[in-house]
Formats: C-alpha cells, sequence, structure tokens
C-alpha cells in the first residue's frame, strides 16, 4: 500500500517546486536524502562547473552526505568553514571567503507556499551568500520547512527553529531555556538578520533541492 503521507507530500513539493520556478529559481526534487546527494554530485554541481566550492550551516546538507562527501575532494578546491580546531579568527576569515566560492551550498530555514526562502542568520555569513556573492547557491530542504506564508515562517522559525539551534550550540539564551522566543539582548543572541528571498537573480542562481523528508530544524 502506498503511503499516504509521502504521497500528501509529494504534493505538496510539486506545488511548492511550481512556486519557486515561478519566482525564477531552479528547483530538482529527491524522495529521500541519499537521491538528493546523488541528485547533486552527479548532476547540479557538474552543470554549474564550480571548482571552489564552501557552506554555511545546515543540519540538512551535513544529513544528506554532501559534507563527507564533498570535503576532501581533490580535484575542487574547498574552503572548508566546518574545519575543527581553526582559531576564532581563521574560522571568521574562511565565512569571508566563502563568499566568493563558485558553489555555495545552505539550508533554509522555511519555504513559502508562494515560492519565497525565509532565513534569520546570527552571523550572516548564510543569508550573506545567499543573496550575493557565489556565483551558483545550492539550497537544500526537507518538507518540514514548508509554510503558508511568510508570517507562519517567521513565527515557526522565532519560536521553533532559533530555539532548538539555540539548544543545540548551548547558547545562554532565554528561549533555550523556555523554547520560546523572548527577544532578549543576550550575547548569545543567535537572530540577528532577516531575508526574505523572493526571487533568484540572476534566474536560476539559486537552485533549490526539495526533499521529500523531515530534514534538519
Amino acid at each position: 500500500m502506498h503511503n499516504p503521507i509521502d504521497t500528501f507530500w509529494s504534493l505538496r513539493l510539486q506545488d511548492t517546486a511550481e512556486a519557486l520556478e515561478k519566482n525564477n529559481f531552479e528547483v530538482f526534487t529527491a524522495a529521500t536524502a541519499k537521491e538528493a546527494q546523488t541528485l547533486v554530485i552527479e548532476t547540479i554541481l557538474p552543470r554549474t562547473g564550480a571548482k571552489v566550492l564552501s557552506w554555511g550551516g545546515s543540519m540538512t546538507f551535513k544529513d544528506t552526505g554532501l559534507y563527507e562527501s564533498l570535503k576532501d575532494r581533490d580535484d575542487l578546491e574547498i574552503i572548508d568553514t566546518y574545519a575543527k580546531n581553526l582559531s576564532k579568527e581563521d574560522a571568521y576569515e574562511r565565512r569571508r571567503q566563502a563568499l566568493l566560492a563558485d558553489l555555495f551550498f545552505t539550508g533554509t530555514n522555511a519555504i513559502t507556499l508562494d515560492g519565497k526562502l525565509v532565513n534569520l542568520d546570527m552571523i550572516g555569513n548564510r543569508v550573506g551568500a545567499l543573496t550575493f556573492g557565489p556565483t551558483n547557491v545550492i539550497v537544500l530542504s526537507g518538507r518540514n520547512k514548508i509554510v503558508t506564508d511568510v508570517d507562519e515562517a517567521m513565527y515557526r522559525i522565532k519560536n521553533y527553529v532559533a530555539p532548538v539551534n539555540a539548544m543545540r550550540l548551548a547558547k545562554k539564551t532565554p528561549c533555550a531555556k523556555t523554547s520560546f522566543c523572548q527577544e532578549c539582548k543576550s550575547p548569545d543572541r543567535i537572530c540577528n538578520t532577516w531575508t526574505i528571498t523572493e526571487k533568484s537573480f540572476p534566474p536560476k542562481r539559486i537552485k533549490v533541492v526539495l526533499i521529500n523528508e523531515d530534514m534538519g530544524f
């Protein structure tokens, strides 16, 4: 018997893909995280002709297996912003260098049904790269990131995504204790820069891979 939940989300992803395409994003769909990894490695990456790769913080990027499959490629220049044992200064500089990569990988906090990407960042390197800099950007998103509109996206981010990430990163913020946004002034606050990406410019610069699984937060 077919899985009605997967069928439901297949239809929802199809609608979302069509909305994103109308907004000039290039869109791909994958049934599983493994399929998304294969799609990127075998199809999307070669098409871009990218020689220099980097990435922003994204649990989805890691959970697809793409980080492990790309980080040691000797035929590509990799700016690994996840590398361990970097000084704070070196880690920051790698994030700056990543803004001029040929191809930048990231996730997204939310995607609206009318085809907009909504994100909230601490440092700003992730949303900075999404907005301008890298020649191509690949956004990896699980089905759980799809929301009705920008208002729902912002509520989801402030009262679910941000608290969970604050907990994951062991930040000393009120939301890490209460699970609700307190509009805090904590030095550890991770909610600093909003972006709403209504369209991809140039067209197809931003490539969105929609995955029919719950991925990330």
